[in-house]
């Protein structure tokens, strides 16, 4: 292993990287202003432009506040700040910023972890492997997390903060890609921006925000929650609980209180308060309204006009070619973990579909019986996970992938592998699980136990074939993958879907039962 100083002279400055490998990296460029004091709670502003003095990009910048999550590791010594606007560029060591005929394509990593949790920096996401096998460049980025980045606090005091934070700070990482990326060797003009969870959440947003044309020119959503963005309403109800939680230990608060004292008040706060109440928040939420997210993209009628599931479903999103999907057993983990964001037992799913009949009275909703319909021969422990997983990504990414194909070309897939040791837990191919696969990364360290009881060899194979598709496509060719089942289009007459495993298949209408099940009203909560 070799390390040696790389140089990027690009218009925001002189950033001083390394060599290592093969690949040329760079890390902890700061692409916005610390989003602290007068700036917390407010749209991020983009960083000041170097000159000529040499700025250091050989370590990674501060994770976003949060709690630790044993389901999202960070990786060791990783610090997390407030002050955490940064991103990370991978170029092969073949790029070369003085021949724009060669640059390469550039892909954009949006990482995940419920809106609350997750870093660009988490060990997974190194992408040396990613960039060696497929010849891209790669730019992974910070946002703000939870409380400070999802939540909307312009209802509560007018004038004194701004909406949609997070989704806003992607935006400014997308402009300075567009600004950038061709002193790295990168291609503006072939952008894909891929994400998974949240992160996935946040590529089908892009979708539907009319300002993000331009920006990129493919996307990716793996697992993402297309339906969990939510209105003012909602929004509001949420900034609500969290003053309240807030107040108990962090001011006096109460319906006297005047914006200006409320923003004051909440910029004063220590932010370990911040992430406490933020948690709390997080965990309370989908307990008290099952189905449902304390943190996510809010629909305001300006940056986000519309629902993103509706806009997609009706062929309204930005007319770029989309690859979507979710894994066979996307709600194991929430159950392993105990996690309270995915309704699971029977009385939190009845809630969860009283909560939607209460909110679209009138609306031809599908009966019990007739989504029942769509698990025939499940055993009855399974029901809850079936439906919360579809709900939660299945359905939303269906509707999605069927409105989306009326104008751009879209590819949909359902990743089915597991490891021996995750099958014989019952994880399954539960969420996130394909994320090692992607980006080539196996080794989870010593306390992984993935592959405890082996499956190494089909995993690299299964690796191979993702890194190939995914990269073929931001290249701008179909995703295929050599000696592979071919990956045909989704479209309304074949609804080809591509299933992941040991082996790749190619299957007409995989979701047959569940369409004939959930019906075709698109459901969301606002």
């Amino acid at each position: 292993m070799t390390s040696e100083h790389r140089v990027a002279e690009a218009p925001a400055g002189r950033f001083h990287g390394e060599d290592l490998d093969g690949v040329h990296r760079w890390r902890g460029i700061r692409y916005a202003l610390a989003p602290t004091g007068a700036l917390r709670w407010r749209d991020p502003v983009a960083a000041p432009d170097g000159g000529a003095a040499a700025v250091p990009a050989r370590s990674y910048g501060p994770a976003a506040p949060q709690q630790s999550n044993p389901a999202v590791p960070l990786g060791p010594d990783t610090a997390t700040d407030e002050d955490c606007l940064f991103l990370n560029v991978w170029a092969p060591e073949s790029a070369s910023a003085s021949d724009s005929a060669d640059a390469r394509p550039v892909m954009v990593w949006i990482h995940g972890g419920a809106y609350t949790f997750g870093s660009a920096s988490q060990p997974l996401f190194d992408g040396a492997a990613l960039v060696r096998a497929g010849d891209v460049v790669l730019v992974t980025i910070n946002y703000r997390l939870g409380a400070l980045g999802f939540l909307d606090l312009s209802g509560v005091a007018s004038g004194e903060f701004d909406g949609n934070l997070a989704l806003k700070d992607v935006l400014l990482a997308l402009r300075w890609v567009q600004r950038n990326i061709a002193a790295f060797g990168g291609d503006p003009g072939r952008v894909t921006v891929f994400g998974e969870s949240a992160g996935g959440g946040l590529v089908t947003t892009l979708l539907a925000t009319p300002s993000a044309e331009g920006l990129f020119h493919r996307a990716i959503a793996q697992s993402s929650p297309v339906s969990s963005v939510y209105g003012p309403e909602r929004a509001l109800s949420v900034a609500e609980r969290f003053l309240a939680e807030a107040g108990g230990s962090g001011g006096s608060g109460g319906p006297a209180e005047t914006g200006t004292a409320i923003a004051a008040r909440l910029r004063e706060l220590p932010i370990d308060e911040i992430v406490r109440a933020g948690t709390a928040v997080y965990a309370s939420v989908p307990d008290d309204a099952p189905g449902t997210l304390a943190f996510a993209p809010v629909v305001d009628g300006a940056l986000v006009p519309e629902a993103p599931v509706t806009v997609l479903s009706e062929g309204r999103g930005i007319p770029v070619p989309l690859i979507i999907g979710t894994n066979r057993d996307e709600a194991s983990l929430f159950k392993f973990m105990k996690s309270p964001l995915i309704p699971i037992t029977g009385d939190r799913l009845e809630r969860m579909f009283d909560d939607m009949r209460a909110e679209l009275p009138g609306a031809d909703l599908p009966s019990e019986s007739q989504v029942l319909g769509a698990y025939e021969g499940a055993r009855h422990r399974a029901l809850g996970l079936g439906i919360a997983r579809d709900i939660g990504f299945r359905m939303p990414s269906l509707w999605a992938a069927e409105g989306h194909a009326r104008v751009a070309p879209v590819w949909f897939y359902r990743f089915d592998h597991s490891s021996p040791f995750l099958h014989l837990i019952g994880l399954g191919a539960t969420h996130a699980t394909e994320l090692p696969y992607l980006w080539g990364n196996l080794d989870g360290g010593p306390k992984d136990p993935t592959f405890r009881l082996g499956g190494r060899r089909i995993a690299r194979r299964i690796s191979a074939r993702m890194q190939q598709r995914w990269t073929g496509f931001a290249h701008g060719r179909d995703p295929e993958a050599d000696g592979a089942a071919q990956w045909l289009p989704y479209t309304a007459d074949a609804r080809d879907t591509l299933v992941i495993d040991g082996i790749d298949r190619s299957a007409p209408d995989l979701d047959r039962a569940l369409r004939l099940g959930w019906g075709d009203r698109v459901l969301t909560f606002e």
